[in-house]
């Protein structure tokens, strides 16, 4: 009885560990495919004997792994709360009436304008697809409401808008240097061009056939980004199903591609060079003549030579953790790639990796992580892509849940504002400033290097060389302030004597009050209200109010999020 005890205990374990490594490896559908190319039957089939390989801890001959990334403990939540916060929270940003579906890639058009991506209505959830990679939902038509907005960098207003009946499922969004809008629906399992502002809803290019995944020169399953060289030739990301990156020239022939499907099986295994587990956002590293993707569920960024798809480099760090959602590139300081990730896929089979989700600037040289951000110096919840200005100086990050575009600004252009009351504004004497809040006009450059005018709140707090002057008040101004606190003393004391003569049942110049019955509580009501009061001295009191809301919660609360919020499509 004790043999047969232990066998099913062990029989069990074995069961649970199966679906915790499963469902840790994918945030969708739960099947094998997901991360395995679309081919032929044989070259799934041995697909899946690699994966089976990995859950049983073996490793295949022809595949050189690595050791693990970490080879000394870190204390991954001290070393978060260590770094700074390079850019500060504009939360008032952007003003739309108009309600938005889970945003999915946002960037900006040639006039400055943050374009975002979104799925309105449609929901993508673990039966949105069948096992072979098809879209269930096609009955319901494509997406009736605009699903591509421009917004104004500075006010958030709405500019412009298209995209009505053409998408089905929308992930990524780029515009390239001509302004045409390149797009990717993983439902469709296709890639558009379209011209500048969708350009009458007509799209000049369409690569992948509607609503057939495939793995040859001509189809894509799950698309999930592109991104496009000076030149006009492209990258694909071909992510969810067939871990590729593909590249193609102006005219949409296929010059190359690379990239194999792979799941490392345990967070901090560093999986080799050009497999991917969900190549999930691209990015171009000019000066250098890179292109980046964020390997998502292996938690890290791979670049490459965008001649030849040669493997250049690789970025990974246990602060990160093991999901990293998508990237951006920003020339400023010798270059530097700023990251989102998600939450952790472990389900708490690991609650040793700390994970917080957050945005993260690195170093491009050193690979060192330079600071954090995040909404109120909070976390996100879903963050799924971001885009960066050339200069750094202004950062935006599409959230799926809840669903919403922030934006960011860069410490440098935004000093900390004082709650009090505005004081004078600057002024400089004899070259010298004095101190105060003021309207401060800032000049910001586009991304296609135009300048423009930003108004910020900024309280400005200089060294002077000289002494500052303050304006001191004369003495009619103290004599009126000294008249106006003592009438309010003598209402407030003239008040009180008449609430206490009230209180003991006398009226005004000391003429009694008729009292009834209903005046005076039973003994049982008077019991409950002393038990009361009794109960709120043990608290102290009143209950304090939770003073650390963030926006987030105006979404929580306002019926647009999903239900199911652990794992971001």
């Amino acid at each position: 009885m004790v043999l047969l005890t232990k066998l099913f205990r062990l029989w069990w374990w074995l069961i649970i560990s199966v679906v915790c490594v499963i469902e840790s490896a994918t945030d969708e559908t739960l099947s094998f495919q997901r991360y395995f190319p679309l081919v032929t039957e044989d070259q799934f089939l041995s697909n899946d004997k690699r994966f089976q390989q990995i859950m049983q801890g073996a490793t295949s001959a022809d595949i050189n792994w690595p050791d693990k990334l970490r080879t000394e403990k870190i204390d991954v939540k001290e070393e978060i709360y260590k770094l700074t916060s390079t850019y500060v929270y504009q939360s008032s940003w952007p003003d739309l009436t108009r309600k938005l579906g889970s945003v999915t890639a946002v960037d900006f058009d040639k006039d400055g304008h943050v374009v975002l991506f979104h799925r309105a209505d449609h929901i993508w959830t673990q039966a949105t697809f069948d096992h072979s990679n098809v879209y269930r939902d096609r009955e319901k038509g494509p997406i009736r409401n605009s699903t591509v907005l421009a917004l104004d960098c500075q006010t958030g207003k709405l500019v412009y808008e298209w995209g009505k009946n053409l998408f089905y499922m929308p992930h990524g969004l780029s515009i390239d240097r001509e302004d045409n809008v390149w797009v990717t629906d993983v439902a469709l399992h296709q890639v558009f061009k379209f011209g500048p502002r969708g350009f009458q809803d007509e799209p000049l290019m369409i690569l992948g056939k509607a609503f057939s995944p495939g793995a040859t020169d001509t189809k894509f399953c799950k698309p999930t980004a592109v991104a496009v060289l000076d030149s006009g030739d492209f990258f694909v990301a071909d992510g969810y199903c067939n871990a590729r990156i593909v590249k193609f020239s102006k005219k949409g022939e296929k010059i190359l591609s690379w990239g194999q499907n792979s799941f490392a099986g345990s967070s901090y295994d560093v999986a080799p060079p050009n497999y991917f587990a969900i190549p999930h956002a691209l990015a171009l590293v000019p000066d250098r003549e890179l292109i980046c993707t964020a390997d998502r569920e292996n938690g890290r960024i791979q670049c490459f030579f965008w001649s030849n798809g040669t493997f250049h480099s690789q970025y990974h760090s246990l602060l990160i953790g093991d999901r990293l959602f998508s990237l951006a590139y920003t020339p400023i300081q010798g270059g530097q790639l700023l990251v989102v990730n998600g939450p952790s896929a472990e389900l708490g089979t690991h609650p040793e990796h700390y994970n917080e989700v957050r945005g993260y600037v690195l170093d491009f040289k050193s690979k060192k992580i330079l600071s954090k951000f995040g909404p109120n110096e909070l976390q996100f919840s879903n963050p799924h892509d971001l885009a960066v200005t050339n200069n750094g100086l202004e950062v935006y990050v599409a959230e799926l849940n809840p669903m919403r575009l922030h934006k960011f600004l860069h410490k440098s252009v935004v000093k900390t504002t004082s709650l009090s009351a505005a004081k004078p504004a600057v002024t400089t004497v004899g070259g010298d400033f004095k101190y105060g809040i003021t309207k401060e006009t800032l000049l910001i450059t586009t991304p296609d290097n135009n300048p423009k005018s930003l108004t910020i709140d900024t309280a400005s707090s200089f060294e002077s060389h000289t002494a500052v002057s303050y304006h001191r008040p004369g003495g009619t101004a103290i004599l009126v302030a000294s008249l106006m606190l003592s009438f309010a003393f003598l209402t407030f004391a003239m008040a009180l004597l008449l609430a206490r003569r009230r209180k003991r049942g006398c009226m005004p110049f000391g003429v009694k009050r008729l009292r009834h019955a209903w005046d005076f509580p039973s003994k049982t009501d008077a019991s409950k209200l002393r038990g009361l009061l009794l109960d709120h001295s043990k608290h102290n009191g009143f209950e304090k109010l939770d003073q650390n809301a963030s926006d987030e919660e105006n979404e929580l609360t306002s019926g647009s999020v999903l239900p199911n919020v652990q794992f971001a499509y």
